[in-house]
């Protein structure tokens, strides 16, 4: 499955049992503005990560930015306490995170906390946890400050949004014990 094809299936879950959430997110970036983030930050986006931008730039509007968070996204999507970034949230984060001989700690080449070819594209609001995708491969890792980064979690960024549309699922069909649906909202506890 591509990955417009997964997130479509996300999309359609998301409609059907939180429709209010849905109906928050913001429509497509253009190719003009994922261009000028690649240029900004000096790195080709991934084919998965550019079909995705072109479906949701998940970037809040100008007045629900905060600049004293090191990341801002759609609250409650797709889990508590962390979301899917847009543009300008993966820029920011990108650019804390940006070093300059490449990785992170330089002294572990083998073993970085963090690549400079790794892009964020979900965050949790202090940018300590979160997923990103290799700019290398595609594939989809995760990381979380003080512990180990993990590499290849997901084969791609399709094979990850399957695991939300499942997630989504079991909460439609009421079979998920962490979160429910109220006012056509995700609510988890």
């Amino acid at each position: 499955m591509s990955v417009a094809e997964s997130w479509s299936r996300v999309m359609s879950l998301l409609r059907e049992c939180a429709p209010a959430d849905h109906a928050d997110l913001p429509g497509p970036a253009t190719e003009q503005m994922i261009a000028a983030a690649e240029e900004r930050m000096g790195i080709s986006f991934p084919q998965d990560l550019r079909a995705w931008l072109l479906l949701n730039n998940l970037d809040l509007p100008e007045e629900g930015f905060d600049d004293d968070v090191a990341c801002c996204g759609f609250d409650g999507f797709p889990d508590e306490g962390i979301f899917f970034l847009g543009i300008r949230a993966m820029e920011r984060l990108y650019a804390n995170r940006y070093m300059p001989g490449g990785f992170d700690p330089p002294d572990q080449p083998d073993n970085p906390f963090w690549r400079n070819e790794w892009i964020p594209f979900l965050s949790s609001q202090d940018g300590w946890r979160g997923k990103f995708i290799d700019a290398r491969d595609g594939r989809v890792g995760r990381w979380f400050v003080g512990a180990p980064t993990v590499t290849g979690e997901y084969e791609s960024m399709a094979q990850y949004f399957d695991s939300v549309a499942e997630i989504l699922a079991s909460i439609a069909d009421g079979n998920n014990p962490i979160c429910n649906v109220a006012e056509g909202r995700l609510v988890w506890s």
